[in-house]
């Protein structure tokens, strides 16, 4: 049986909106911050570290006399890729953080996993043949001292608050997007801003999470105070029903000369990769949105080739083997296939090694059940590890699928349950994938009640909000080491 789902899955089979904008306390999330609240600062570090790792390997062909051919220039394109891909964390000891080893921690293992890539590439390929092992030996070791060296100065230089540049901020309106802000500029000193207080009418016992020493005062009291204290920039976090007082507001801010912003409240919506943009010049705010847009959408689509090329390399041979099994234990074709949403709504064709009697693809499919009748002689076992959805990698490499998102569902189960489930059709706002941040959390296998597709759908709306390469690889961990322990496939 499926684990337990959990409350807030039956009653909400979505997070909740304002998870979007929580402040993230991980310190994977700590460079997500600074990219968010800086892009030049998320541009220069997302060029950095690729850049560096590059530079280092091409300067140490110099005391190693190596002569920069094909070999060198290959493993140089590999390396900044995989350092793009890879090294998606942090700058290291960045200000505010006080756990500085952790980021060494995470920095280490995302290096270690740029190497063994690297390692793994070479092997199947067999160009590792052509390489001078000292060389890149040493360039493994003295790379990340570079790199560690070089964030070091650019926390100095950079990040490093200078005092006589302190912005000095006002928030009018202690809702939910306010106090984000608040906190936010009291927990990020490379913002180089000071948090003075709250203008808000309400009482403070009626407002959560929010100090009495906080509130400067009511709206009544804000003309006064702007004109007797200095104040730099001026958050205005209303409602968007609050017009009249917004337009009110900033009538009484045209004899001040401080910066003046209006944050929406977005609370009031369930966002999936909220951002804003702008579209033929006007500004806009994305609500639910791909998180594989622009370069997010490269690193996955290089993600899923790199690895998908390197299984196949690696499991050709478990392959044959059950093609040949399927075909000598029952009557019937080696795949199966069966039409699927994919990206956007779109049909697919997902293949798979078949596992059943039957080759149901229309209206009316039964999912697998326990004990199913249907099951070829070994279709229970190859369905239980996984084996039969081997061939969908085959899908990955032809753009269709990725080898992590949301499991496709047969199209009359989606028919089924985008009636009943609020916000289930997002989840196909990305490609499917062969495994998922659901299947891994317990809801795999036959899903027979509405709480257990509620709480596949909870999961996979939730990996559209939280995506990395990081949970990508977590993902595939997850799902290679419990091949054999889920009691949830049949």
């Amino acid at each position: 049986m499926h684990q337990d789902v959990p409350e807030k899955i039956l009653l909400k089979p979505v997070t909740e909106s304002e998870q979007a904008f929580q402040v993230p306390s991980m310190l994977g999330d700590r460079f997500r911050e600074f990219s968010n609240s800086s892009p030049v600062i998320g541009f220069f570090k997302l060029c950095l570290d690729p850049f560096m790792v590059v530079a280092t390997l091409y300067a140490l062909a110099i005391p190693f006399e190596i002569s920069l051919d094909g070999v060198e220039f290959l493993f140089g394109v590999l390396a900044f890729l995989l350092t793009a891909i890879l090294l998606d964390g942090v700058f290291l000891f960045v200000p505010g953080y006080s756990r500085p080893w952790l980021g060494l921690g995470r920095f280490t293992l995302e290096w270690g996993c740029v190497l063994l890539s690297l390692f793994l590439i070479g092997q199947v390929s067999g160009f590792s043949a052509y390489m001078y092992p000292p060389y890149y030996l040493t360039w493994a070791v003295v790379a990340p001292l570079v790199l560690i060296f070089i964030h070091i100065l650019f926390r100095q230089f950079v990040l490093h608050p200078a005092q006589d540049h302190i912005k000095k901020v006002l928030i009018i309106g202690a809702n939910k997007p306010g106090q984000l802000l608040a906190k936010n500029i009291q927990q990020q000193s490379f913002l180089k801003m000071e948090f003075l207080g709250f203008f808000e009418d309400r009482e403070v016992s009626r407002l959560d999470g929010i100090k009495s020493e906080e509130i400067i005062g009511d709206l009544n009291d804000f003309s006064k105070y702007i004109c007797e204290n200095p104040v730099h920039q001026i958050y205005i976090t209303l409602p968007m029903t609050a017009q009249p007082r917004v337009m009110e507001l900033l009538d009484h801010l045209k004899d001040s000369t401080a910066s003046i912003y209006f944050i929406p409240d977005l609370f009031v919506f369930d966002l999936i990769n909220a951002r804003f943009d702008n579209v033929a010049g006007l500004p806009v705010v994305a609500i639910c949105e791909s998180p594989f847009l622009g370069f997010n959408g490269l690193v996955k689509r290089i993600t899923d080739v790199v690895l998908s090329l390197i299984i196949l390399m690696l499991i050709w041979p478990v392959l044959l083997a059950v093609a040949v099994a399927v075909k000598l234990t029952s009557a019937g074709p080696i795949f199966f296939k069966q039409k699927r949403y994919g990206e956007d709504g779109q049909s697919v064709l997902v293949y798979k090694f078949r596992s059943m009697t039957v080759m149901e693809d229309g209206d009316q499919v039964v999912q697998a059940k326990k004990n199913d009748s249907r099951l070829t002689p070994i279709g229970g076992f190859i369905r239980k590890t996984s084996l039969d959805e081997l061939p969908q990698f085959i899908n990955v490499l032809q753009g269709k699928m990725s080898i992590v998102g949301p499991r496709p569902h047969a199209n009359a189960h989606n028919e089924q349950y985008r009636k009943l489930i609020k916000g289930y059709m997002i989840r196909h706002k990305v490609k499917p994938g062969i495994t998922g941040w659901a299947q891994v959390n317990g809801f795999r296998g036959e899903t027979d009640t509405l709480e257990k597709m509620q709480g596949r759908i909870f999961y996979d709306l939730d990996y559209l909000r939280n995506w990395s390469v990081w949970l990508d690889l977590k993902i595939i961990w997850r799902t290679a080491t419990g091949m054999f322990r889920d009691k949830n496939a049949f």
